[in-house]
């Protein structure tokens, strides 16, 4: 075992060279009946009924497109519990029983090279939407719908930037898993016709930029090239990557797909291949485990529906028990903040990040302009909240805040300690009402 550590470079510095850990498959795992883009579901399963591995198990109902609900093991259903969803809100779970078998739906097989290179872009959105893809780097938006429509694409950008602090897993992917990630890549190259593909990473990443460029030589004149790109938060919005790798704005209120750009990110181009190859959903995904609450920071590739107790347990437990937690899933910039390690892990949770509380006082704001510096949409964050604050619907609407990726920086730079982003949150959903 590894040493504890707290600092914040030291944790990230050092995941990303260690090998990633398979978490041994619980005794129980456990699927959502809704998320943060489904409100509801439909189980095709009771309890007692035996399930298989891949096994089509319910429908996610998101109003505009449908997600299917596949199990990561094989074993048997023994109904419904709440726990902790990744939103931060405490939901039902269906609760599976595994008997460590895991066997195979008869639906999981492969494909040859032959049958996917005759594949068109509406077979490949067939099959992601069969197969339950979504966006891997956190977003869940569903996969198939970028491949439904007839938009010219002249160019692929793989989002392989992995810009918030923490968090390594996408790197260890690229390392572990260099091969699934370039077939990955020729395959959107497939469907959408298009030969340029640029792989954006940071350029302080220079081993794995060496790595990719190196094994590329075996792919010439495939039109697929690394191309490094700025080392700042949030690069990895993906605004911020197409003006670094392509000099292009995109406006706001404006599709990538309308400048002939497609963007995937590097998780979902290997859960892409998964589906493709192996008609397989993701049935398991790699995740970041680290803070200063936990012994051993590590990297696992873990089965969805796994509850956090059991990763939390590998890590070697909390390093201050006694001391209060603070929990968050995805990024400490735009993850969410759960009350209790209470919860399941399901196919959008990049990382787990566990801090020891430590309380700091709200101040009032002293207009130092930190927020309004650090803002990548150029909004006024501290003009927003006070049209919060002060609920003045229409001057909440003209300052915009449709266009706040929630990225956290003006909380973060926040000299006061100020929440900035929750009341951006706020403005968020008055400007969407009339």
């Amino acid at each position: 075992m590894i040493a504890p550590v707290s600092s914040i470079h030291d944790t990230k510095g050092l995941l990303q060279t260690l090998p990633t850990l398979a978490l041994d498959v619980p005794d129980y795992v456990y699927f959502a009946a809704d998320n943060a883009r489904c409100g509801a579901a439909e189980f095709y399963v009771k309890e007692g009924d035996r399930v298989l591995l891949g096994q089509l198990i319910g429908m996610r109902d998101g109003r505009f497109f449908k997600q299917p609900i596949h199990s990561s093991v094989s074993g048997t259903v023994e109904g419904f519990e709440e726990h902790y969803h990744r939103s931060g809100k405490k939901v039902k779970f269906l609760r599976i029983k595994n008997d460590h078998k895991d066997e195979w739906d008869p639906s999981i097989k492969d494909r040859s090279d032959e049958e996917i290179a005759k594949l068109t872009r509406a077979d490949f959105a067939k099959i992601l939407e069969a197969n339950a893809m979504v966006g891997l780097g956190g977003s869940s938006f569903p996969t198939y719908v970028k491949f439904n429509n007839d938009k010219k694409i002249e160019v692929i950008l793989i989002n392989a930037i992995e810009c918030e602090p923490y968090i390594t897993a996408d790197i260890r992917l690229m390392m572990e898993e260099l091969e699934k990630v370039i077939v990955g890549i020729t395959y959107l190259q497939i469907a959408f016709e298009c030969k340029k593909v640029l792989i954006c990473i940071k350029k302080k990443h220079r081993e794995l930029i060496r790595m990719y460029q190196e094994y590329l030589r075996r792919y010439e004149n495939s039109g697929i090239e690394v191309c490094p790109v700025g080392n700042f938060y949030p690069q990895g919005w993906e605004i911020a990557m197409i003006k670094s790798a392509l000099g292009i704005d995109v406006a706001t209120g404006h599709l990538p797909s309308e400048y002939g750009i497609a963007n995937f990110n590097v998780s979902t181009v290997w859960g892409i291949y998964e589906a493709v190859k192996h008609n397989r959903p993701v049935y398991e995904r790699r995740i970041s485990v680290t803070g200063d609450g936990i012994k051993y920071p590590s990297n696992f590739i873990v089965r969805l529906g796994t509850p956090l107790a059991a990763l939390l347990e590998k890590c070697g437990g909390y390093t201050e028990p006694d001391k209060d937690k603070v929990f968050i899933l995805g990024g400490p910039m735009m993850g969410a903040s759960l009350p209790s390690d209470d919860c399941i892990i399901t196919k959008t949770v990049t990382s787990v990040l566990v801090f020891n509380h430590e309380a700091k006082e709200e101040a009032p704001c002293i207009r130092c302009g930190s927020c309004v510096y650090s803002c990548p949409t150029g909004l006024e964050p501290k003009q927003i909240m006070d049209a919060v604050k002060a609920f003045d619907k229409p001057r909440i609407k003209a300052l915009n805040p449709l266009k706040c990726i929630e990225c956290g920086l003006c909380s973060y730079v926040c000299t006061s300690h100020i929440r900035v982003t929750d009341y951006i949150r706020r403005a968020k959903m008055f400007a969407k009402t009339k």
